[in-house]
């Protein structure tokens, strides 16, 4: 046994079934069973297929991560698995499983909250990054601004008032033909286009921390149909760039608007969209100009994945928490509700 907690964690928010464990705060094993091919034909993710997926995929992952970690289940000071937010089905396979295997070690179980993994993802790659800080936390599901100013103490700036980022570049990528998922279909596509040749909309000029990205998804689909009809559609690496330019321009301006507000000297990242190339550039530019320190995860540990679960579970364990085995998911949960 170490010092720091040694702790199991399991995610299934949506469609990854990740498992990992952790020492503290290092990364002993980190694994995951994608979705992606199970959902790329209907263009997104469908709750059913996702859970049924969890289910057949939780076992074997827990104990090649146990196994690539060097841990016998007995050694874990610990399991923890996402409650929320999420899709109830998928997220149920998860938590059910996390209790059923506590209980049957004899150790604590915790329930932890999807966006605090997020939000202590980066720590897992950056021991330097602590609050008070800024932090973009941006996905398929979920467009937030969060102020870190202590660990637990959450405050949430701004969010999306429509869609997520993720679910824009979903929506754009299949409209587009680009496949799914749509942001690492559009990054790629975007490789060599210009990202000044079509200006698309940037919405809530008049809301400094807030996001809508419906409106762009109009836009693009308006202007594809006008100007395919004549002819004079760009090459699609120009139009890929520039829907991202868009998100990106969005993302990166909001998330420094509120480090002003907040006046703090970090910014950091999480979710899936932070894997975005462009973003990651553009983030790592601007906190450069204003001399704040820039935190994104590797972008392995942007997506959902257990090891930000377990990081999580570390700080609460610390604090003495425990979750009720008789406690039940919550698929619409807030972040420090």
């Amino acid at each position: 046994m170490t010092d720091t907690p040694v702790i199991l964690g399991i995610e299934t928010s949506c469609d990854e079934t990740a498992v990992a464990v952790v020492d503290g705060y290092r990364v002993l094993s980190n694994v995951l069973a994608s979705q992606v091919d199970a959902h790329a034909r209907f263009g997104g993710v469908v709750p059913e297929v996702a859970a049924r997926a969890h289910v057949e995929a939780i076992r074997a992952l827990t104990h090649r991560a146990l196994a690539e970690a060097g841990i016998h289940p007995m050694d874990l000071d610990a399991v923890a698995a996402t409650r929320g937010p999420g899709l109830a089905g998928a997220l149920m396979v998860g938590f059910s499983y996390g209790k059923a295997l506590a209980w049957a070690l004899g150790k604590p179980f915790l329930g932890i909250d999807h966006m605090e993994g997020h939000l202590f993802a980066p720590r897992l790659d950056d021991p330097d990054y602590a609050p008070p800080a800024v932090v973009l936390l941006a996905s398929g599901g979920h467009s937030q601004i969060i102020h870190l100013k202590q660990w637990g103490d959450y405050e949430v700036m701004g969010s999306t008032i429509d869609d997520a980022a993720g679910e824009a570049f979903d929506k754009l990528a299949r409209f587009l033909g680009l496949g799914y998922p749509g942001g690492p279909a559009i990054d790629k596509e975007s490789e060599g286009g210009d990202p000044t040749a079509v200006r698309f909309p940037r919405a809530l000029a008049d809301r400094p921390f807030d996001f809508s990205f419906s409106g762009l998804k109009t836009s693009v689909v308006t202007y594809v149909r006008k100007h395919h009809r004549d002819g004079t559609l760009p090459p699609i690496p120009d139009l890929a760039a520039s829907i991202q330019e868009a998100i990106v321009d969005a993302l990166v301006a909001k998330t420094f608007n509120a480090v002003e507000e907040a006046g703090v000297g970090a910014v950091a990242g999480g979710g899936g969209v932070l894997a975005n190339r462009r973003l990651r550039v553009r983030m790592a530019e601007e906190a450069a100009s204003r001399g704040v320190a820039l935190h994104l995860p590797s972008p392995v540990m942007c997506t959902d994945n257990g090891a930000m679960v377990a990081a999580a579970a570390v700080y609460r364990f610390g604090l003495g928490e425990r979750t009720d085995p008789a406690s039940d998911i919550d698929s619409s949960l807030r972040l420090g509700r």
